[in-house]
């Protein structure tokens, strides 16, 4: 169980169906239960996380705002940005929360680099960064172990709904995304090289399709 995972590919999807779903497989998975990976993007929507202030949600307009159960501040999520769902058991790979978030933003480094492309991290904000940028963001939350929640990676999108808030609890935050930085615009295709890399680093052998 421990090397093998299973990849679903959701397409565009609401926000709260995917999130109670998250929910459910984590609450009902046994020690037996293979890690899933789920990949798709969502309909235009603010999340704030278990920590979020009202005071970062400056002005979402027609935008719905959702109380999330993961970690971390306001987000926004839309068309145009891969989303990465980790249901991951942590436990049973001797990995701990953080480790496992390094995992998550080097995966995320090591592809923007076949891209020519720069990143990093930042030891006081979760995420990726492109010079002082903001191209992908971290929220995970682990019930008994287990993961669930994940990434959100910029890649050809709207990014104006960014400037109604303070992403990740940060003003004046700087939005960037991988089409305007010499990367491809597909969402598709960069989920696939970003699954690729992220489940070697996590150190699955065996990957099946849902």
């Amino acid at each position: 169980m421990n090397e093998i995972v299973k990849v679903q590919q959701f397409g565009r999807q609401a926000y709260i169906p995917v999130w109670q779903q998250l929910k459910a497989f984590t609450q009902n998975r046994t020690t037996q239960t293979i890690d899933e990976i789920w990949l798709l993007e969502h309909e235009s929507v603010y999340t704030q996380g278990q920590a979020g202030k009202a005071e970062h949600l400056l002005n979402p307009g027609n935008i719905p705002v959702i109380q999330s159960d993961r970690g971390g501040q306001i987000t926004y999520h839309g068309p145009g940005q891969l989303i990465i769902y980790v249901l991951v058991d942590i436990q049973r790979k001797n990995l701990n929360v953080r480790e496992f978030v390094r995992y998550l933003e080097q995966a995320v480094i090591e592809l923007l680099a076949t891209y020519n492309i720069t990143a990093s991290t930042k030891t006081n904000a979760p995420g990726v960064y492109v010079a002082d940028a903001k191209i992908a963001s971290i929220g995970l939350r682990v019930r008994q172990g287990r993961t669930y929640h994940g990434l959100s990676l910029n890649v050809a999108m709207d990014l104006e709904p960014f400037s109604r808030i303070n992403p990740c609890g940060f003003s004046n935050m700087q939005m960037a995304q991988l089409s305007e930085l010499g990367g491809p615009s597909s969402v598709s295709i960069v989920g696939s090289q970003l699954l690729a890399i992220l489940t070697q680093k996590i150190g699955y052998q065996e990957i099946t399709y849902g």
